[in-house]
């Protein structure tokens, strides 16, 4: 088991700029996770941030900038849709364990990582999809079940609304993890929202990282039409 890594201090400056304050046994689980996606990163690049500090800054105190604004977060089942290492989902699970989070990845080498975390950690209130966002947006026992879905760095916001908004259940809602372009993104996405059954309820920027961050909330508002998601790739393709 790798040593855990410590909290740098430009991050701990930014929890409490944010008005974050965890448990230290919190704060001991941040520090696993660190450590072991660095680790992990060694053998199968899981993600193009290596260093501790990196990883520490752009993956764990990006995902826990929503904490800044949303807290705490709705409800107790939650989705992270193409969760990558396990961000933005594991952090905030581990931030606001009354929630639960299902981390959809459909490459396989990321989802042994994030089943080995469930244990590591651990975090017994992750469960781990390896499958496309398709699949699972049509499965009935994910369809429309969940109170909040997040997603960062997986597609432009017209297609990433297909894979978000049939995960949700009406009144539920989707975070966007957007940057300098979310503005662009939400005026091309405006199909998107009309078919998909969403609107959006606020777009709020991240000013105290040191990179462009956007969250942009979207609030399902009716039923996703059953014809969506489509079959998998079309929604990158071809998108609404």
């Amino acid at each position: 088991m790798p040593a855990a890594l410590p909290v740098p201090r430009e991050v701990q400056d930014l929890f409490a700029a944010w008005g974050l304050a965890f448990a230290p046994a919190t704060t001991r689980a941040f520090a696993r996770y660190v450590a072991e996606l660095h680790a992990w990163n060694q053998r199968f690049n899981l993600t193009a941030w290596r260093a501790p500090r990196d990883i520490w800054l752009h993956l764990v105190a990006d995902a826990l900038a929503l904490l800044a604004h949303e807290r705490p977060l709705p409800g107790a089942r939650w989705a992270d849709v193409g969760s990558g290492a396990g961000i933005p989902g594991v952090p905030l699970h581990l931030a606001q364990p009354h929630t639960r989070f299902a981390l959809i990845e459909a490459a396989q080498k990321k989802a042994r990582f994030l089943e080995h975390l469930r244990t590591a950690l651990p975090a017994p209130g992750l469960t781990v999809l390896a499958r496309r966002a398709e699949a699972v947006g049509q499965d009935p026992a994910h369809r429309e079940a969940y109170d909040g879905v997040v997603a960062r760095a997986v597609a432009p916001l017209p297609t990433l609304l297909e894979y978000m908004l049939p995960l949700l259940r009406v009144g539920g809602v989707a975070i966007a993890y957007k940057g300098q372009r979310a503005a662009q993104e939400i005026d091309a996405a405006t199909r998107a929202l009309e078919v998909l059954g969403g609107r959006v309820r606020r777009v709020q920027p991240v000013a105290e990282l040191p990179y462009p961050r956007v969250l942009v909330w979207i609030e399902k508002t009716r039923p996703t039409p059953a014809a969506y998601p489509r079959r998998p790739g079309r929604a990158q393709k071809r998108p609404l």
